[in-house]
């Protein structure tokens, strides 16, 4: 998803999804821990009345069939080549250090970023990226074998070629849209040697959304605004961009811009279409119902009269890892409660990517 260019409130998009919650950068313009969250279980649920339940532990890894040396393009149409089955893996997304926990090569991982917050097990990685540098001379002595980066700007271009003229094989990632995202997890898998569970996984995820879309089809779309911050400017989700694909499939109708550029949402627009449901993506970081009806010239918008302001949280929803389901049945149980997904509903049964229990 594009997100706003940088501007004294608001730093580079691309940098945003991938790394912390848009909210935490444009309210406070530093990272953020997010909230504890779930891993979805790489488990196909034909279901859509049950909610993702958090797994006790990761995947095991499954054994790898490809055969090694192998080249693949990456999603800037990189051709990379790796030589061997990859034994230490630098991240350089917490959206990739996510996935790689969840198909079970935790262990392989050596050097993150400073913004990797889950698993809790990332923490002891040592960090080898801040949100503005990527530690080219740290990674070359961890002896890395594949590292896995962010793309549309979200890692230095340089750092990048730096680390290729090294001889250090590097996939760029960059999620366009949610089918992006399954495929992105099929090609960190492909990439670092675990097609079989990263496959289970993506065919998992992609499963649950298509249950989640079948129970969201031919309901009434209220209109949603999503906050991103408003704190001193309204910003909001642009048109198609990823955020307003997640509110869609979670059976709303995105209040966009009006612009797929452009995330700043003026004030007078955003009464004038009356919304009437608000999500507050920036809850994590202070913001309440009830400042939202205290704000000037809010009053008369139809969410706030009826008070139908609800907290979201704005990492599981727009970070485009593992935990995308979650962020979409906790959209669908802000956007429609009466179907009981979200947290409250039946958990999925759990198993791991390789085998089942």
């Amino acid at each position: 998803m594009r997100y706003p260019p940088a501007t004294p409130s608001l730093i580079h998009a691309a940098r945003l999804r991938l790394a912390v919650p848009l909210v935490a950068v444009l309210a406070t313009a530093a990272l953020a821990a997010c909230g504890a969250g779930a891993l979805p279980s790489p488990v196909v649920q034909p279901s859509p009345s049950a909610a993702i339940q958090s797994p006790t532990g990761t995947a095991a890894p499954s054994p790898s069939p490809i055969a090694f040396p192998m080249t693949l393009t990456d999603d800037e149409g990189t051709s990379v080549t790796i030589p061997s089955a990859p034994r230490k893996i630098v991240s350089l997304t917490p959206a990739s250090t996510e996935i790689l926990f969840a198909i079970g090569l935790g262990p392989e991982v050596v050097g993150r970023t400073e913004a990797d917050d889950y698993p809790p097990e990332a923490a002891a990685v040592p960090t080898v990226a801040s949100y503005t540098a990527v530690d080219v001379e740290k990674i070359v002595g961890l002896g890395a074998d594949l590292v896995i980066a962010g793309g549309n700007g979200f890692n230095p271009p340089d750092s990048i070629a730096k680390l290729r003229s090294l001889g250090i094989p590097v996939v760029v990632v960059y999620a366009k849209d949610v089918q992006g995202v399954f495929d992105d997890i099929r090609l960190v898998g492909r990439a670092s040697g675990a097609s079989p569970a990263a496959d289970d996984l993506a065919a998992s995820m992609a499963s649950q959304f298509d249950a989640i879309r079948t129970a969201t089809s031919g309901l009434e779309e209220p209109l949603v605004f999503y906050e991103i911050d408003a704190s001193s400017k309204i910003y909001t989700a642009a048109d198609d961009s990823f955020l307003a694909e997640m509110i869609g499939i979670a059976g709303g109708k995105p209040l966009t811009t009006g612009s797929a550029t452009n995330y700043e949402l003026p004030l007078e627009q955003l009464v004038s279409a009356n919304p009437s449901i608000i999500l507050l993506g920036d809850a994590a970081y202070g913001v309440t119902a009830d400042q939202v009806r205290a704000r000037s010239g809010w009053g008369t918008i139809a969410a706030v009269r009826a008070g139908a302001i609800e907290p979201v949280d704005d990492v599981v929803i727009t970070r485009p890892g593992p935990r995308l389901v979650q962020g979409l049945l906790d959209l669908v149980a802000a956007i429609h409660p009466e179907l009981g997904l979200g947290p409250s509903g039946s958990p999925v049964p759990q198993a791991s990517a390789a085998a089942t229990p």
